[in-house]
């Protein structure tokens, strides 16, 4: 186990960067504060270049090594924006924004990315160039995008490119990593119905869409149980089922739905589209009804390249020893928008454990911040390993 001294004496530091960020989350694009707190903290550590504004918020800082080999540009990535979630954990850090909280522990994926720059900085026991990228917009699913829309991998000349992100459930100081398919490409959906409104003691004189939508919502759960194979891997969720109206005495016009679908597989990902066009259309037919579902592809399958993978693996066994290491996790339907980068160049993307705590977008998680040394050490090895000094 290679835990480096460094992050031990860095620790509370790092862990105050964090709680700070948790205490001042911000979504989306509008992660202002953040990023200049990112930024400054990344010129005060003597990076050799701090460049903000990549698409739209990003920051970007550059770390030469002793030695600056052209040939090696590595880019390590960690999300900086929070979620629109109520916090109930009552800790003495807790949000100071109502409505706003750090669910997913993008705080600490952007702390323990700064205490590896600071020591890759003080360091620069590497031949080539760190990229360290902090991102926006990861829960909106268009962050990643925006970045490599604005040029980021040619303008750094990033070569290679790793992700990492905590896990609940998975013990501190594990690491869990596949090659090939890990998460989910993410799609999402509306479904408008309009029927016939009018009074609930006279259903017959009504089309009723909220009876047509409960037929839908049946009828689509059939779609993974009945139209795809058993073996492949799938999720159709319904997650808002809304009639616009609060009467006790009124059937509505109207009924709208939104929901997620998750896919690993294109073949899949096309069935499951074209099997809901078919459903909601000759649902809301057979009932009189007019529907229209509205799918729409969102981010890709989070596919990690093969030898990336074995070498991301490997940092992270140098780290917390081999038995700790996961190399063939099962993969899992949540998505990321890292599959992106991951599109542009070849790389991997990692999951730390977070130990016994509350899930990720649960309004009283928190980052385990016992995992900081370890996600840590695990950026400054993989730099250093990637690109080994003479």
């Amino acid at each position: 186990m290679t835990i480096l001294n460094r992050f031990t004496e860095l620790r509370t530091d790092i862990a105050d960067w964090r709680r700070d960020l948790h205490a001042n989350p911000e979504l989306g694009f509008n992660v202002h504060r953040t990023a200049e707190l990112v930024a400054e903290k990344l010129k005060a550590f003597g990076v050799d270049e701090v460049v903000t504004g990549i698409g739209t918020t990003g920051v970007i800082g550059v770390i030469k090594g002793k030695q600056t080999n052209p040939a090696r540009v590595v880019g390590m990535r960690a999300d900086m924006d929070a979620l629109p979630v109520v916090e109930t954990t009552g800790l003495p850090y807790a949000s100071k924004i109502e409505g706003r909280m750090h669910a997913c522990g993008h705080d600490g994926h952007t702390a323990m990315l700064l205490g590896a720059a600071k020591y890759l900085s003080e360091t620069r026991d590497f031949n080539g160039t760190s990229v360290v990228i902090f991102q926006p917009a990861e829960e909106d699913a268009c962050g990643a995008r925006a970045m490599i829309d604005d040029g980021m991998m040619e303008r750094f000349g990033i070569q290679e490119v790793y992700g990492m992100h905590n896990l609940p459930g998975v013990p501190v100081g594990k690491f869990v990593i596949r090659p090939g398919p890990f998460l989910a490409a993410s799609d999402w959906f509306t479904i408008e119905i309009e029927g016939r409104g009018g009074h609930a003691a006279f259903p017959n004189a009504c089309i009723d869409p909220t009876v047509i939508g409960t037929q839908m919502v049946n009828a689509l759960q059939l779609v993974v149980s009945r139209a795809i194979a058993p073996v492949d891997s799938a999720v159709v969720s319904i997650t808002l089922f809304h009639t616009g109206g609060d009467s006790f005495n009124v059937i509505p016009q109207t009924l709208h739905m939104k929901g997620t679908v998750r896919t690993l597989d294109a073949g899949v990902q096309g069935l499951i589209e074209e099997q809901m066009n078919h459903i909601v259309d000759h649902t809301a037919k057979a009932f009189g009804a007019r529907a229209v579902l509205n799918y729409q592809r969102g981010i890709p399958v989070t596919r990690n390249t093969e030898r990336e993978t074995s070498f991301a693996a490997d940092i992270a066994a140098e780290v917390v020893g081999e038995q700790h290491v996961d190399r063939n996790w099962p993969p899992l339907l949540g998505g990321e928008d890292f599959s992106y980068m991951l599109n542009a160049r070849p790389g991997a993307f990692i999951f730390l454990g977070n130990g016994n705590t509350a899930g990720l977008h649960h309004p009283q998680f928190d980052f385990n911040d016992e995992a900081i040394s370890f996600g840590c050490s695990y950026w400054a090895r993989l730099a250093e390993r990637a690109m080994p000094a003479d």
